[in-house]
């Protein structure tokens, strides 16, 4: 593919960065330290920020890592409340969701984890205040006061909790100190949306302090949902109704020992989320038939925000942990930091769902937690001791994990889905038939049985309980080989132990399905007489038909009667699987300090993303997860661990006595069993890809330019594809449902992201201060689907915020008029499959329909701060 002119711009500006920070000349007098230590009373400029990045307070620049670190105050200039919110301020971070805020998935260079389904663990590790969350929709939320995030890109195995094979986002929220301190805020916007939050601190004697952080939000949808005849009754989607509240308490028995206590609670009550047709199909017309306000849009125009909804997405979410921090600071190990982060978190999501996303009444998930309920309790401990003497900086620790995951998946079946069914197998195996839904139904005939028997009812519910324990201990340790040149040495040993208990029933017993199949297993002769009978009378011929087009036939009608949720063959199945992975990773880092400005370095590291269990009903023609379509149930839904081997070449250089910082570095990562789950015709299916590789150039620039104005802007090229290698039939045309993917771009890997972003700050009339904001976010084009359909295709698009705010010089008080997608920009988070309505396995298929869940629309609104 030839480069567009903006791309060659963009390529040029990547060259020109990564040039920029190497030196001209350098000689041995010039060659400084490089130290881990920060010194405390350096001046403060954007040279001496500090990350924790290696699990000790370093200066940013020192670090051989690939970080992008925002500050409170930037954070809020970009009105960032949760990990979505700050991928426009991360070139190569992509946030997205689907059915439910709850299933948010961030992915880094083009990877991440691919599938809703919660066997998966994230590729991208979400660590909060120095605790593991065990997938990325989980420490989705308020984010509340924060001191800052870092983003660390590619994989961060070796301290960082575990299965972090793609990169870490580590949040660090705002610690209580020793003074007095009060902040609010009220926010107003469009969509009605209204947010109040407050936080109070306050010693407690010499030796103690707490703090306390609120804060409530509310926001219409900005989906408007036609409910046709209901039972649904909210006229929109994607709403905000959440409440979160945490305290924390510090404790400084002496000078040596400090603790921190936090606790914390979140309830998000909301409506998310419904798609929006983006392709529509003739399976549109049969759904419009079924329903007494049209079923689906009756033109493709999704960014007209209408969905059509019969049944609740209402989804209710709770979040909540303790956690204590124990930082020791031990005079008999020659002043080594024994850090102990102990953690408990329950967190639990109910999510109603519309499967076919029409006013028909096809398929649905009522919202009760009995239906459909994801729950994570989850126990960690991590010790670790750090220590330095003049020659090294060293580490060892451990950490263990117990989750335990709850899972309860139902589907129940409505009325309209016998009639809908009919009238589009009949459709799609005779395109010159009229047949509507009001006409006898084809199913009804096939199968023998009474028209409202058929499938209506209980279809599915289905119990997973896993419990997985995770042990690890990791050493990471810098040696100072001269005053110029660090090696660095990271190790880990990790083993994962999950157990999965599932239970399946059908509770309507599924008629349908079982109709057809004699008593040795085998579709019945009097079945086949009973399709070849509905066909005829349909104007199909099935006597006179090849042998061969008749067990086609068959098989598709069959197939399709007995759909996962309507399989008999799954009623009453007690599975128990168990895995176990000791696995190996680390990291090797060589850094040299050129001079005083800049500093180079090569690194290589191995990543591990552990295998598990698919929490779905499986089938396929041979029962294992290997097979393509079929109906046999498969009894072993694991799958093996992800790995990575990461190298990378970058360089850290700091300008204009630490007021600009120009960063860059070239990565090449290697995946191996890349852990893909899709939905291959009947069901969703983890498909191990044999190798994916990312590769590319990262730089980043910031630059105070003045006392006033600061300037950042993230550049980031990853060509991120699949292998050529063709490993089952799936990847095969035209019959294999991935055959799209090899040698293919990864969905969601655009090749060019870059962000940009410009403050000022100005102080007048003595005691007044004005700040303006702008900042923006470009995408190039990827596509949004695991099976890469061109449906699914996401054009080129860029985001802009904008803030602009007035107050008081000391910020007792500001306010500030915000927007969020200030162009309105549109764009799809993830297209998919209309579920029912993509029946049709020929590619481009006029039957086929897909919808899309979309990106927020242009939000703005005032904003007022207090802080005394």
């Amino acid at each position: 593919m030839k480069a567009s002119g903006l791309q060659r711009n963009l390529l040029a500006l990547a060259v020109v960065s990564v040039l920029v920070s190497m030196p001209l000349s350098v000689s041995a007098q010039d060659a400084k330290p490089v130290t881990g230590n920060v010194d405390e009373d350096q001046p403060k400029t954007l040279g001496t920020l500090v990350v924790t990045a290696q699990k000790r307070e370093e200066q940013l620049q020192n670090v051989p890592i690939a970080i992008t670190t925002l500050s409170q105050q930037q954070l809020q200039d970009a009105g960032v409340r949760d990990v979505k919110d700050m991928q426009v301020l991360v070139p190569g971070l992509t946030v997205t969701s689907t059915q439910s805020e709850a299933q948010t998935t961030a992915r880094i260079r083009g990877i991440g984890t691919v599938g809703d389904n919660a066997g998966l663990e994230s590729s991208v590790g979400v660590v909060i205040d120095g605790v593991y969350r065990p997938r990325n929709g989980v420490g989705f939320g308020d984010l509340g006061e924060i001191e800052r995030i870092e983003v660390l890109k590619g994989p961060q195995g070796t301290v960082f909790g575990k299965n972090t094979s793609a990169g870490v986002i580590n949040v660090i929220t705002r610690r209580p100190n020793h003074e007095v301190g009060v902040d609010g805020e009220f926010t107003f916007g469009n969509y009605g949306a209204l947010g109040v939050s407050g936080a109070f601190n306050a010693p407690l004697g010499e030796k103690a302090a707490f703090r306390v952080f609120g804060t409530k939000r509310i926001r219409d949808g900005f989906v408007d949902v036609h409910t046709g005849a209901g039972p649904r009754q909210e006229k929109d989607d994607f709403d905000q109704n959440y409440q979160s509240l945490r305290g924390q308490l510090l404790v400084e028995p002496n000078d040596d020992l400090d603790i921190v206590f936090i606790a914390d609670y979140t309830s998000r009550e909301e409506n998310c989320c419904t798609g929006v047709t983006t392709v529509r199909g003739r399976t549109g017309d049969i759904i419009n038939a079924l329903s007494p306000d049209s079923g689906v849009a009756p033109v493709a125009d999704p960014f007209a925000r209408e969905a059509w909804s019969n049944r609740s997405t209402e989804q209710d979410i709770k979040d909540k942990g303790l956690s204590a921090e124990v930082t020791w600071n031990t005079p008999w190990l020659n002043e080594a930091t024994l850090t102990s982060i102990t953690a408990y978190r329950d967190w639990g999501a109910i999510n109603g769902l519309d499967f076919d996303f029409s006013s028909a009444d096809l398929l649905y998930r009522n919202p009760r937690q009995d239906e459909s309920f994801t729950g994570f309790e989850t126990f960690t401990q991590e010790f670790r001791l750090t220590g330095a003497t003049e020659k090294i900086d060293w580490m060892v620790g451990a950490f263990y994990s117990d989750e335990d995951l709850d899972r309860n998946e139902t589907y129940r079946i409505g009325n309209a889905y016998e009639p809908y069914l009919s009238t589009a197998l009949l459709a799609l195996i005779n395109p010159a038939l009229t047949a509507s839904p009001t006409a006898p139904r084809f199913l009804a005939d096939a199968t023998g049985l009474a028209p409202g028997t058929v499938f209506a009812g209980f279809g599915a519910n289905d119990k997973y309980k896993q419990n997985a324990k995770s042990f690890a201990v990791f050493t990471n340790n810098t040696w100072h080989a001269t005053d110029a040149f660090d090696l660095t040495l990271g190790l880990r040993y990790t083993t994962e132990d999950k157990e999965l208990d599932s239970a399946y029933s059908n509770p309507n017993g599924s008629p349908g399905c079982r109709s057809y199949f004699g008593a040795n297993g085998q579709v019945s002769p009097a079945a086949i007489g009973r399709i070849a009978t509905a066909l005829t009378t349909r104007g199909v011929p099935f006597a006179s038909l090849p042998p061969a087009t008749q067990q086609t036939l068959i098989r598709q009608i069959v197939g399709y009667s007995c759909l996962p949720w309507a399989n008999v063959a799954h009623n009453g199945r007690d599975t128990h699987q168990e895995r176990e992975e000791k696995e190996w990773s680390g990291t090797i880092k060589a850094a040299y300090r050129w001079n005083e400005q800049v500093m180079g370095y090569a690194s290589f590291a191995r990543g591990y993303k552990a295998g598990g269990f698919n929490l779905d009903r499986v089938q396929s023609n041979t029962g294992l997860s290997s097979g393509t379509d079929g109906l046999i149930p498969v009894d072993d839904t694991s799958f093996p661990g992800e790995f990575v081997d990461s190298y990378e070449l970058g360089s850290k250089t700091t300008w204009l006595d630490g007021n600009l910082l120009l960063n860059g570095a070239l990565f090449y990562q290697k995946y191996d069993d890349f852990q893909l789950n899709s939905f291959l015709g009947t069901s969703f299916v983890v498909r191990s890809i044999p190798e994916v590789v990312s590769k590319g150039i990262d730089t980043e620039i910031m630059w105070q330019a003045s006392k006033g104005l600061l300037l950042q802007g993230g550049l980031m090229y990853a060509d991120t594809s699949y292998g050529d290698e063709t490993p089952t039939a799936d990847f095969i045309a035209p019959a294999g449902n991935l055959y799209k993917l090899p040698g293919s771009q990864v969905s969601f890997a655009p090749d060019w992201s870059a962000t940009a972003a410009m403050t000022y700050e100005w102080e007048f009339a003595n005691a007044l201060m004005a700040r303006f904001n702008l900042g923006a976010k470009y995408m190039s084009d990827y596509n949004t689907g695991s099976d890469l359909d061109p449906e699914k295709h996401q054009d080129a698009y860029t985001v802009v915020n904008a803030r602009v705010g007035f107050g008081a010089s000391s910020k007792r008080w500001m306010v500030e008029l915000w927007a969020l997608n200030l162009t309105d920009a549109e764009y799809a988070q993830v297209g998919f499959d209309a579920p029912l309505q993509n029946i049709s396995p020929a590619p481009g298929h006029p039957f086929n329909s897909y919808n899309a869940f979309l990106g927020a629309p242009r939000t703005y609104g005032v904003t007022f701060r207090v802080s005394y």
